[in-house]
């Protein structure tokens, strides 16, 4: 690899890590409790944050908590007691604030996680995880702050958070690593 693409990996990881260091930690157990304690969960996000949340909900799933990705023909209605997990980076994403209305319509409780607190999609959650990166909505121009492209902060962020979010839940739940292997499908 030649220095300049290793200074891009160096770069890159450095804002993910003052991302992820700024995300307060309180609020990352509060959110892993209501998860541990929800009836059920519906997780859902558009484009590249789809992909983070689906993965993060196989990893629920093989913790043996009840999860559904909106979407999925198997995905049950959401009611009281349930947690309906949303993602919205740029925090205006028009099917996010439209599901997000259905969600808490039904009585569930809405977790969002966004990079704009000030968006939209904030006043209709129950909870708020504020994750301080660059997405869409301020990717161009001054506002710019990564080196990578568009919302690929944002949804790197994602992914490390929902693996750590996976360790705190592991002990909520007292899941075993065995456990967790023993749901990994065998359909591969």
């Amino acid at each position: 690899m030649s220095n300049s693409g290793a200074q891009m990996f160096k770069t890159a990881l450095d804002e993910l890590g003052a991302v992820l260091a700024r995300v307060n930690g309180d609020r990352i157990d509060a959110a892993c409790a209501m998860l541990a304690g929800a009836r059920q969960i519906v997780v859902y996000g558009c484009g590249r944050e789809a992909l983070q949340l689906k993965g993060f909900a196989m990893r629920l799933y093989h913790l043996g908590l009840p999860v559904s990705v909106v979407g999925d023909m198997t995905t049950p209605p959401v009611a009281q007691g349930d947690v309906f997990l949303v993602s919205s980076g740029p925090g205006e994403t028009s099917t996010v604030l439209t599901l997000m209305r259905v969600a808490r319509e039904a009585g569930a409780t809405v977790l969002l996680l966004t990079a704009q607190e000030g968006g939209s999609a904030a006043p209709l959650a129950d909870f708020t995880l504020l994750i301080p990166a660059q997405t869409m909505a301020n990717d161009q121009g001054a506002q710019k702050t990564s080196v990578l492209p568009m919302g690929s902060v944002f949804e790197g962020a994602l992914f490390l958070l929902f693996e750590v979010m996976v360790l705190n839940l592991r002990e909520l739940t007292a899941a075993s690593p065995q456990a967790m292997r023993a749901r990994h499908t065998n359909m591969e």
